[in-house]
């Protein structure tokens, strides 16, 4: 599983890259057809894209929004790390549309944190105020993978404007930065947590507070599902059975997903088995 788990000219149900913007909008304002808009950009930067896939017959008012988010350490990875789930995703929840998200990459003394907490806040703010043009409502779900699933989860529990998360599916996801840096996978030294945030705690202790997803946690926190593999050697365990008991002391609802023998990712049987709990989770859980 890669980190787990275009822009078309309006054909009869699909669009393909070339298009002008006024072609884009004309693509959202045809909601009778499905449609994927591929390297949609909400800033300046080659990075700051996203791709949205669109069902047919989609409304603003009932139609749900699943924002997918890449890992990679901060440091690596892209939005085409997901592509070979959307599908699947499509298949498991139709009525919803799906939004996968790159952002800019940590490398050296550039993009350091929180640059990629802000550029997920910055491309939800820009989808959020496009939900009209596009015909996807506002009930948002976050989905995110490892780095990916600490900026869902961040976002999600820290912010509640343009819209509170309606829900966040957590895959092995660092949730304190602190115990990252203290208490280190055997993949993810002490040094790459540092690079990635630009000091250490001890230097920059409110960036790492800042930084940590289960600092964030309260009772209104959205309904979470975490997944977790017991052999990671990237993301100690601990960090999602830790954001388990914080969300179940605040009385939040969450399901904590443990595959023992599982790395830093999984195929075959137990990811069929991720995507159905996803599936019933989400189903039971966002309305």
């Amino acid at each position: 599983m890669k980190y787990i788990m275009s822009l078309f000219c309006l054909s009869i149900a699909f669009v393909q890259f070339g298009c002008s913007k006024n072609d884009t909008e004309t693509i959202g304002t045809n909601a009778a057809v499905s449609a994927k808009i591929f390297n949609l950009p909400y800033g300046s930067d080659p990075k700051q894209q996203f791709d949205i896939y669109l069902p047919a017959n989609r409304s603003s008012s009932t139609t749900k929004l699943m924002i997918m988010i890449h890992g990679g350490g901060w440091t690596l990875g892209d939005k085409t790390d997901f592509t070979d789930y959307i599908v699947t995703l499509q298949n498991m929840l139709p009525d919803y549309a799906v939004v996968n998200i790159n952002y800019r990459l940590a490398s050296g003394i550039y993009n350091r944190f929180p640059t990629q907490e802000n550029d997920i806040k910055t491309a939800i703010d820009f989808i959020y105020a496009n939900r009209g043009t596009y015909h996807y409502s506002d009930k948002f779900v976050l989905l995110g993978a490892s780095a990916g699933a600490h900026l869902a989860l961040l976002q999600a529990y820290k912010y509640n404007s343009p819209v509170k998360a309606k829900a966040v599916v957590d895959f092995f996801g660092p949730t304190d930065m602190v115990q990252m840096y203290n208490n280190p996978a055997p993949f993810a030294p002490r040094d790459s947590i540092a690079s990635v945030m630009g000091a250490t705690p001890a230097v920059n202790p409110a960036l790492y507070s800042s930084s940590s997803p289960i600092n964030y946690v309260n009772a209104q926190s959205p309904p979470t599902i975490i997944l977790q593999g017991g052999a990671d050697i990237l993301v100690q365990p601990t960090q999602s059975s830790t954001l388990r008991d914080k969300l179940t002391l605040n009385a939040v609802i969450n399901q904590y997903v443990f595959y023992p023998t599982e790395n830093h990712g999984w195929v075959g049987a137990n990811l069929s088995d991720s995507f159905d709990k996803i599936k019933a989770f989400l189903t039971a859980n966002v309305q």
